[in-house]
């Protein structure tokens, strides 16, 4: 049995009371509370973005993206089917890129990460889909069977290649004001701690 003196502590050990009080303590805890490391906790729609240039474009890149994705689906007798293949990986893959990027911005996620640059990321996005529509619809448009759904196909191809090429223009601005921003930012921030 221990008896009082061993109940309140001995030396090298804290007393019971001053750990759960947390009084004067040597024993505090160094690790941050679990509820604070919640990326996915303040998600809210921002409709600032829907209704902004690039978020429209967003909205029409998927919509034509699937429609091509359709179009490509109907065609049912193909030969050569490479065309038609390779038309139909590229729709569906801008599509579910496309997507994805969409609901991470309308729904600011990318506020919650900040470790990756999303604006880079969404002009190599834009640019990579871009440049596989239009080899795509090269493809498709001579090596099809002028079947309705393969020249649907085509003209849909183009006219999302159209529109991933200006959101491309788009972002490559929207990324060099920024870099340049930060540039100045960091130059200015540079200047003012050389001079103190």
């Amino acid at each position: 049995m221990r008896n009082a003196e061993e109940a309140d502590g001995f030396d090298g050990e804290a007393s019971n009371t001053s750990m759960i009080s947390g009084a004067s303590s040597p024993y505090q805890p160094t690790t941050e509370p679990v509820h604070s490391r919640n990326v996915f906790g303040g998600i809210r729609c921002d409709t600032a973005y829907l209704k902004s240039n690039l978020g429209i474009l967003k909205i029409i890149e998927v919509v034509l993206s699937l429609i091509a994705f359709i179009c490509i689906e109907t065609v049912m007798v193909c030969l050569p089917c490479g065309g038609v293949y390779f038309f139909e990986f590229v729709s569906c893959s801008a599509l579910l890129i496309t997507s994805i990027l969409l609901l991470i911005f309308s729904l600011s996620i990318h506020t919650k990460v900040p470790h990756i640059n999303w604006s880079l990321t969404d002009l190599v996005s834009t640019a990579t889909s871009s440049f596989f529509f239009l080899l795509a619809s090269i493809v498709l448009a001579a090596l099809n069977r002028k079947s309705g759904g393969e020249i649907t196909a085509v003209i849909v191809g183009f006219l999302v290649m159209a529109v991933y090429a200006f959101n491309t223009y788009l972002a490559v601005r929207s990324w060099c004001t920024r870099d340049g921003s930060s540039s100045t930012t960091q130059s200015s921030e540079y200047i003012r701690a050389r001079s103190t």
